[in-house]
């Protein structure tokens, strides 16, 4: 038990400096540090070139790109239903549950969940890891009476630290540590005392550490400097850790997963060297060169239809030196090598939208097959946000208090959202597809339907989806118009 604000200091720094220790001994800064080098094209970072071609093909961005996109969608969903088959009919429950489901509606929209679902995966593909973090904001305005709201953000897995660095799951650790860069002048005022900046800092900014710990169930946090105490440890309310983690691929007896991008790096180095020395090559043995006879020819000139003095015969005055050939395996191996990595990561040219996109139902297919890979993936990431969904109702039923809902018939109702400590629910994610192959489909369907005689132009034209006909509406109208002066032309005779 701490009894100091000293001892609490000094224990939460031992804390994190035995995380920051753990996360070096498995490389995770270095690793983190040269995948997003990578990832963004710094490709060349450190490396001495002399000078010489440091061409870059980053072919590794769009395969990590193409799998998040292949994963993500905007239409994400999540339900609320009562647990247990004695509460499935109970109206409480119930009513509990559709609250629960239209305050998720609410969480994701005005947080743009969507949106930071795709940086957490991004994040998951380059860096190993991704990790949600959700707090209660008081200070936004809901458009209610009511002020405050549940906000969610994303944290690197970086300034993360566990306690147990072999458990993955989040709710099993002793503590979690939440690393952040802060003004120091602002954690002065909110300390009481003054704080100064890091030693080595230019920006005026310290570190604040954010521990949580559980205690008899019950979620304790407190803030800290590596010297001084910014806020003591208070009881959050919560009941779980207002945390969720995901990894790209789970390794074992680590609480750390592997990048996408960590065994790409090599076949992106090979490709990006075999380019230079290509460059190189072509640089230096492309164009002839002239070999004179200095006794003859006192200086060469180059400039087209230029005349040369020559003293003495003329023969034997210079000779160009063929160019040398660069063997055409160098870009064999290259597009193999590019075209390996895209294939074995489910990124083929199909995938990718390089074809002609005539039959629909093979691209589909196939765009289907090349997604198998990456469903391990998704599934993490539906266990990811359902158990922020959880974390989500945890933080209701302890900061919302009572608040005016939607009662389902277009009315409101107060609802207490403490007593969701007594409604256990279950969670559903609802993921729909956006992709722009499914549109396809859909066009091709049409197209069919229309030829076919099943449906009119209007008809055509009102189910198309949107961009794919310029000033749709008017087509629309006209059409209508004359179709409705034709039926009437038809019933005068």
């Amino acid at each position: 038990m701490v009894n100091s604000a000293e001892e609490l200091v000094r224990a939460v720094r031992a804390q994190y400096d035995e995380g920051r220790a753990a996360k070096a001994a498995l490389g995770l800064f270095e690793t983190v540090k040269q995948n997003e080098n990578f990832f963004i094209g710094r490709q060349w970072e450190g490396v001495q070139s002399g000078g010489l071609p440091t061409p870059v093909f980053n072919f590794l961005k769009r395969v990590i790109l193409f799998m998040v996109a292949s994963i993500t969608t905007e239409n994400i969903k999540m339900q609320a239903s009562p647990l247990g088959f004695s509460a499935a009919g109970d109206p409480s429950a119930e009513r509990a549950a559709r609250v629960v489901s239209s305050a998720f509606e609410s969480i994701f929209e005005r947080g743009a969940v969507a949106n930071l679902v795709r940086e957490l995966l991004r994040n998951a593909a380059v860096d190993g890891d991704g990790c949600l973090y959700a707090y209660f904001d008081p200070e936004i305005e809901t458009g209610e009476a009511e002020k405050g709201a549940v906000c969610t953000e994303l944290v690197d897995n970086t300034r993360v630290f566990f306690a147990d660095t072999a458990e993955r799951a989040v709710q099993k650790q002793k503590h979690i540590i939440i690393a952040s860069r802060r003004d120091a002048k602002e954690l002065s005022e909110l300390a009481g005392e003054e704080i100064k900046p890091d030693g080595e800092a230019e920006d005026g900014k310290t570190e604040l550490l954010l521990r949580f710990r559980r205690e008899k169930g019950k979620i304790m946090a407190c803030e800290t400097t590596r010297e001084k105490l910014v806020r003591p440890e208070w009881d959050t309310g919560l009941t779980l850790y207002p945390l969720s983690w995901m990894s790209w691929d789970a390794v074992p007896g680590c609480c750390h997963g592997q990048a996408a991008v960590t065994g790409l790096i090599p076949n992106q180095i090979f490709v990006n060297k075999l380019f230079a020395m290509s460059m190189i090559s072509l640089m230096s043995n492309a164009y002839p060169k002239i070999v004179f006879d200095r006794t003859k020819i006192a200086r060469w000139d180059n400039r087209v239809g230029a005349a040369i003095g020559v003293t003495g015969d003329t023969s034997g005055v210079a000779t160009a030196v063929g160019a040398q050939s660069m063997s055409p395996q160098i870009s064999q191996f290259i597009a193999l090598a590019v075209d390996y990595t895209q294939n074995f990561m489910g990124a083929t040219d199909t995938a990718l939208g390089n074809v002609d996109p005539r039959n629909t139902s093979a691209i589909i297919a196939v765009q289907k097959a090349s997604n198998i890979p990456l469903e391990m993936v998704k599934q993490n990431l539906y266990q990811c946000l359902e158990e922020m969904g959880r974390v989500y109702i945890d933080i209701m039923r302890a900061y919302y208090g009572e608040r005016l809902c939607p009662d389902g018939r277009g009315g409101a109702e107060l609802f207490d959202f403490s007593s969701l400590s007594e409604a256990p629910m279950k969670l559903r994610l609802d993921v729909g597809s956006c992709s722009y192959w499914s549109e396809v489909a859909s066009v091709q369907t049409l197209d069919n339907l229309l030829k076919a005689g099943h449906i009119t132009l209007s008809e055509y034209l009102e189910r198309l989806p949107d961009g794919f006909v310029t000033g749709r509406e008017e087509l629309i109208a006209a059409r209508r118009a004359a179709e409705a002066q034709a039926q009437g032309g038809v019933s005068n005779e």
